[in-house]
């Protein structure tokens, strides 16, 4: 089974913004090399510089999607993050927590980031900010990327 975590936003921005949005921030932390075009991000997707393949989507959730009926969010836009499992995989959680709070900064709306459908890691509603409160998953490393207001809280999907 594929390691991956799924970035997912209710925004009015466009598809291809949010893509050059993240191929930006990417940019700016060294994640992405210079080659990584918001379009290749589109479609077929890109590879960081630490092994983690990234795609930008434009998507519809049914509506018994968890993402609405459990946490209220319908989405426009997802942003897939695969691991390479011969990377650091550790190193590669790093780098979605970058490039998701850079997204953060910058493209409004409602989001979520999960991973398989499993573990919030974090949630962003009308505007508040909140992050799992597992320690093990926002480290003092990780806490420090995040740049707006937040507090800790734990959501989980429904077991239905």
């Amino acid at each position: 089974m594929a390691i991956s975590h799924s970035f997912s936003i209710a925004t009015t921005m466009p598809t291809a913004e949010v893509a050059g949005v993240l191929k930006d921030r990417g940019a700016d932390k060294g994640l992405l090399a210079a080659t990584v075009t918001p379009e290749l991000l589109l479609d077929p997707g890109a590879v960081s510089e630490h092994g983690t393949w990234i795609r930008v989507v434009a998507t519809r959730p049914q509506p018994w999607s968890p993402l609405i009926t459990d946490l209220g969010i319908t989405p426009s836009v997802r942003v897939a993050f695969v691991f390479d499992k011969e990377s650091d995989l550790a190193r590669q959680e790093d780098d979605v927590i970058q490039l998701v709070t850079g997204l953060l900064e910058h493209v409004p709306g409602d989001a979520v980031l999960e991973y398989h459908d499993e573990i919030i890691w974090l949630l962003r509603r009308n505007g508040d900010l909140s992050l799992n409160e597992r320690d093990d998953l926002w480290s003092p490393r990780r806490l420090a990327e995040v740049r707006q207001p937040y507090r800790r809280a734990t959501y989980a999907f429904s077991e239905e």
